[in-house]
């Protein structure tokens, strides 16, 4: 895949960029090392202030870069602006949290391992690879990164290349705000370079977010070098929708939470899992909602759902819908690729899925929803399991005891009660299952690319 910005809304090449040859990886990983060194002993403080900077230069750069977003992948402008705003927040978060969350811990009773103290401190491991997807191409780098660098860390990109600009905002960014130079590097090459910069020595783990594939294979090489690594692999999360629901309000959030960034979320609602004694009203409800958006331009303020990021996307969402279709499932509205200009797909809602449908198992990575008619909770609980997926969930009751045993038995990395699932800074982000491993943001998030060390003295 050639790296370059495409606009997703025309279909049109805007810019193309060379890829870095052998000697300028080196030059870059170099530097990264350098910094991460300096890094180690800048100090919480000074990183605070840096981090700090930093937001303040992405917030005066909110319109351009608000932009660059949209035109890159396809996104809204609002959505986009909403986005930039979230990362700045996010960086004053670990600014101003990053030293309590790796504070030393002492022992409260030393005496019991025969010391006369025994505590523990965090550290940094040094240079980390961020492998990071286009769907949010800002949040998804500086979810990582800001923790990382609070830490003492020193970070090097991997980004889509889809999102070339973003990427190389990215690369100056941290060392605008003060940071040393090389904290935060990108790197623009193609994945098959991955392994390489992975094995070198000076690289001490990785992160990565993407599909399930590309996961198996970083964690493979990660696992081969014995270095630390987070995986953030995607999802098919379910939203359960039962009797005691607010069926309005359910389906409002509904249509936002599978919408959300033209669909394209690995935390997006996928698969409505809804009671019987109330499907009949929610599907109404939740149908009559998707028809009304309006999918355009996303530079247009009227506009609520915009492209696909990539042709090949628009595919293979396209072929989970028709082999559905082949297979029986109905569709309620949307289900077929738009004559214009760009890579659109509509908001479309399908129903009568039966296991042999690939969508019922598989990733749906655009507005596509998927309509389950359940008995009791029972099967709602099954319904929502049965994916080999376990990143998140929302559930719809209004009941305290269903609440509760909901919580208990979904397979997940985060349920949400009556709400949508979301990302923040003051949440551990993370699944289970083929959903990866590891989490990101706020204690646990800071604290997956430090050494836990122990200290005993007699």
């Amino acid at each position: 895949m050639p790296i370059a910005t495409v606009n997703p809304a025309t279909s049109e090449t805007v810019k193309t960029f060379p890829p870095h040859d052998d000697t300028e990886i080196e030059r870059r990983i170099a530097q990264a090392a350098a910094a991460a060194a300096v890094q180690r002993d800048s100090g919480f403080a000074r990183r605070a202030e840096w981090m700090s900077s930093a937001a303040d230069i992405i917030e005066a750069d909110a319109d351009p870069l608000a932009r660059l977003l949209t035109l890159e992948m396809g996104k809204t402008l609002a959505q986009s602006v909403a986005e930039v705003t979230k990362c700045a927040r996010a960086m004053r978060y670990f600014a101003q949290n990053a030293e309590a969350f790796l504070a030393d811990e002492p022992l409260a009773d030393p005496a019991s391992v025969s010391a006369s103290k025994a505590w523990t401190v965090w550290q940094p491991l040094g240079v980390v690879l961020a492998v990071m997807p286009w769907n949010l191409a800002l949040w998804q780098v500086i979810r990582f990164a800001a923790p990382a660098l609070m830490a003492g860390n020193a970070g090097l990109l991997k980004h889509a290349s889809n999102v070339p600009q973003t990427a190389l905002y990215l690369d100056t960014l941290f060392e605008r705000g003060g940071f040393p130079v090389g904290s935060f590097r990108t790197l623009l090459i193609s994945s098959h370079q991955v392994p390489a910069v992975l094995a070198d020595d000076r690289v001490k783990a990785v992160t990565l977010t993407g599909s399930e594939g590309a996961g198996r294979s970083v964690a493979g090489q990660a696992g081969q070098h014995i270095k630390k690594s987070v995986m953030e692999l995607g999802g098919s999360d379910p939203f359960i929708v039962m009797p005691s629901a607010d069926l309005d309000a359910a389906s409002t959030t509904g249509v936002h939470a599978r919408v959300q960034n033209n669909g394209q979320s690995c935390i997006a609602a996928k698969r409505f899992i809804v009671h019987a004694d109330v499907y009949d009203e929610f599907t109404r409800l939740f149908t009559d909602k998707m028809r009304k958006l309006v999918v355009g331009d996303p530079m247009d303020q009227a506009t609520d759902v915009g492209p696909l990021a990539t042709e090949s996307g628009r595919s293979d969402l396209a072929e989970l819908v028709d082999d559905a279709v082949a297979k029986g499932a109905e569709v309620l509205v949307g289900g077929a690729i738009p004559a214009q200009p760009g890579w659109y797909y509509p908001p479309t809602v399908l129903a009568g899925l039966t296991p042999d449908m690939r969508i019922v198992t598989e990733e749906a990575f655009g507005p596509v929803a998927s309509l389950y008619r359940v008995a009791d909770r029972d099967e709602a609980l099954r319904v929502a399991n049965q994916t080999p997926f376990g990143l998140a969930s929302a559930v719809w009751t209004s009941d305290p005891d269903e609440q509760d045993w909901f919580i208990r038995t979904i397979d997940a990395g985060a349920v949400f009660v009556n709400g949508m699932t979301e990302s923040h800074a003051e949440l551990p982000f993370g699944g289970v299952k083929n959903s990866g491993y590891g989490r990101e943001l706020t204690k646990a998030g800071i604290r997956e690319f430090c050494n836990l060390k122990t200290v005993w003295k007699a």
